[in-house]
């Protein structure tokens, strides 16, 4: 195998689904929030001690009742969250996500920034075009997938011309005729005037990631990401992805080096395998047959109600794709995994995607969870991972302390920090 980059680790940040051996206490919803605050804060500390590259926090600006209701309706902003997360860690990056279809430029780039001070040059911006949660912003339709993405691509530029319109160097070079730029820009979307009143880091711009895998989300990708955080529940989904989105950026103009696909990682570590599938087990329990029927029909648009569970599907049943579909890249992965495999109905209702999760997962002790990422590394599917964390405790500690250790062992993944900036652990120059 030839020479290749150590792999770029993330872990994502949430409160873990369940803590094993813990009694329920009666406590104040107030007692709640600092709990869960200081819990992720310890997570992000546990994270940086095993040199993990950064953390990762998605968003969503829609309740969804269920997950409102087990979450005990914790929900914190993740820029916000960060803010805190930054002051309690050193070296760790934080990637924080933000929707271009409803945030302006102005106040990205404004939150963006300061969370790059605040941190020491360790904040990153996931880069999201939201399907969900348009009716807490307007009355209109939702946009389509292309609409979306066009809107995302004039944002993110005027957010990166923002961040350099007000110079570091103005302030920290000889008195000299202003160099504090305004844009002007006049857009399809937006009008910004500018300049940025906070001030360039010295330490560059935030990395910016992205995880569409539609074609809309694709061109974007290759064309502006730094990273790409993938759904890819099998190996031939990544390989394919990877070696798409390193062509479009040649294309681009861009190095093939300069795009990173980050599969995320839904793991669960046990002692034995039997542990870790117990794990996986309870970790899904409360998804009932109804909603894998609802979801499998929402992604699939046809109903699989009156076949039996052990009745093969094939793509004679599908209709045609259909552009409108609520999550256009879920669908395409579970339309391929059909015309592979020609699975039954019980193994499509068990399916990542329908799961509410298309995210490769792994189950298994340290040292299956540790062969199975370095079969991808070599089969090239990935230039690093967004671990997904799963289970109990254990699950996370085992990751952090033994599978991580062991890729490092093998060669995979550097033993120390090598630079304090985002940027400089993802290999970027600034």
């Amino acid at each position: 195998m030839k020479k290749r980059k150590p792999l770029v680790i993330g872990l994502t940040l949430g409160r873990r689904q369940f803590k094993a051996d813990v009694p329920e206490q009666q406590v104040s919803l107030e007692d709640e929030y600092a709990s869960s605050i200081q819990e992720q804060i310890e997570i992000a500390q546990q994270a940086e001690r095993a040199k993990v590259d950064f953390l990762f926090k998605a968003d969503y600006v829609v309740a969804h009742p269920t997950f409102m209701k087990r979450s005990k309706g914790i929900a914190t902003d993740p820029m916000l969250l960060f803010s805190i997360i930054s002051q309690s860690t050193k070296k760790i990056g934080l990637v924080t996500t933000a929707s271009t279809s409803f945030v302006p430029p102005y106040l990205l780039a404004r939150q963006l920034q300061s969370l790059q001070w605040l941190s020491a040059g360790r904040a990153g911006w996931n880069v999201v075009t939201s399907i969900e949660g348009f009716e807490n912003f307007t009355d209109e339709e939702r946009p389509t997938s292309k609409e979306r993405y066009e809107k995302a691509a004039e944002c993110t530029q005027v957010v990166k011309r923002l961040w350099t319109s007000y110079p570091y160097e103005e302030i920290t070079g000889e008195p000299s005729d202003s160099s504090i730029e305004e844009l002007n820009h006049k857009g399809s979307h937006f009008t910004v005037k500018g300049p940025l009143n906070v001030i360039s880091h010295p330490k560059g711009m935030p990395p910016l990631f992205q995880a569409g895998a539609s074609e809309e989300g694709r061109a974007f990708a290759a064309a502006t990401a730094d990273a790409i955080f993938a759904a890819t529940p099998e190996l031939s989904v990544a390989v394919e992805l990877r070696a798409d989105l390193r062509r479009r950026a040649v294309t681009e103009g861009r190095q093939i080096e300069d795009i990173r696909l980050l599969p995320g990682c839904y793991f669960f570590v046990g002692r034995t395998k039997e542990e870790a599938e117990e794990m996986h087990r309870q970790a899904h329990a409360h998804i009932t047959m109804e909603q894998k029927y609802r979801v499998a029909e929402e992604l699939l648009c046809v109903s699989l109600r009156e076949y039996a569970l052990t009745d093969v599907i094939t793509e004679a049943i599908l209709p045609t794709l259909d552009s409108t579909t609520r999550s256009r890249t879920h669908s395409e992965l579970l339309y391929q995994y059909i015309e592979k495999n020609h699975p039954t109905v019980e193994a499509i209702l068990n399916r990542p995607e329908v799961m509410h999760s298309a995210h490769w997962v792994v189950v298994g002790t340290v040292e299956e969870v540790v062969e199975e990422i370095v079969r991808w590394y070599e089969a090239e599917a990935l230039d690093g991972i967004i671990a997904v964390p799963g289970g109990a405790d254990s699950s996370l500690t085992l990751f952090l302390e033994q599978v991580i250790p062991q890729l490092t062992a093998r060669g995979l993944f550097r033993k120390e920090y090598e630079g304090t900036t985002l940027r400089e652990h993802l290999g970027m120059d600034y």
